[in-house]
């Protein structure tokens, strides 16, 4: 139990860091992605834009509610993902077959677990984020808008990136990694290279549901589901809609956040003597 208060721990500085580094490239990806004013204007002419109106408070638009939850949001996901795989090892005993030598089932079971943990609280914290980076009102009604694709978007993030971060350590052994992407022991990636490739890599993998998401929970396309906004941003060629500001967010915020986590793992887990289960 102790092990697993100590992931939650770690989990929760992940959060306030990603915050704290990553919002303002956060509030132009959003822009970029729900805001129908913005939806032709580059990162950098919405940057521009927003900073000249608001100076810089104006880019951590929607970071109280972020910073708050964040924190309980990636708790969430590092807590449940690692508790998902520490009762899978024990019920089911450590994977000895990868399916196409690659893929762990336990890790994208766990990943899925973790997911669900992160959106069922961020998808009201992501909520009020959101409205505030596109200067939209909203009602207590309005609060669940989204949910769905949220969930489905949060499900793929991170089992993906779990499974991207276990491929990773398959390749640093496997010899396929520059050694100054490496831990010095040489069995996985050093924490900013972990946190940056692996997070940049599953948030490419699932962009589509992030536009979708941003939309659905905007309040500017009331009217449509997601299906419909998928044909839509299909046709018009925006499914990937904000990806360079936001893998820039990516690399930045998940690299520093990651840096900070496992400080704090492992002197916490040091101090109490005690097991990792967690899943980095």
């Amino acid at each position: 139990m102790a092990e697993i208060l100590v992931t939650f721990a770690a989990g929760a500085s992940y959060g306030m860091t990603t915050v704290v580094v990553g919002q303002p490239l956060d509030t132009i990806k959003t822009r970029m992605q729900g805001l129908p004013s913005a939806s032709q204007s580059s990162g950098f002419q919405v940057a521009k834009d927003l900073f000249f109106r608001e100076n810089v408070l104006g880019l951590y638009r929607g970071g109280l509610p972020l910073f708050v939850g964040g924190a309980f949001m990636r708790s969430a996901q590092f807590g449940f993902s690692g508790a998902c795989k520490s009762w899978l090892e024990s019920s089911f005993g450590k994977t000895q077959n990868r399916w196409m030598g690659l893929f762990d089932w336990q890790v994208v079971v766990a990943g899925i677990a973790g997911g669900i943990g992160r959106g069922i609280v961020e998808t009201p914290t992501d909520f009020f984020k959101t409205r505030r980076q596109v200067e939209k009102e909203w009602t207590l009604r309005h609060v669940l808008d989204g949910t769905g694709v949220t969930l489905a978007r949060n499900m793929s993030l991170f089992s993906c990136f779990v499974v991207y971060l276990d491929i990773s350590k398959q390749a640093c052994k496997a010899g396929y990694v520059p050694s100054f992407l490496m831990q010095p022991s040489g069995d996985g990636l050093s924490p900013f290279a972990k946190g940056a490739i692996c997070a940049n890599l599953a948030w490419l993998t699932i962009w589509p549901l992030d536009v979708l998401k941003t939309q659905r929970q905007s309040g500017n396309y009331e009217g449509q589901s997601t299906m419909q906004l998928l044909k839509t941003n299909l046709q018009n060629g925006r499914l990937f809609r904000g990806v360079l500001p936001g893998l820039l967010r990516s690399t930045i915020a998940n690299g520093s956040s990651m840096v900070v986590y496992e400080f704090v793992q492992t002197n916490l887990t040091r101090t109490f003597q005690l097991q990792r289960k967690d899943m980095t």
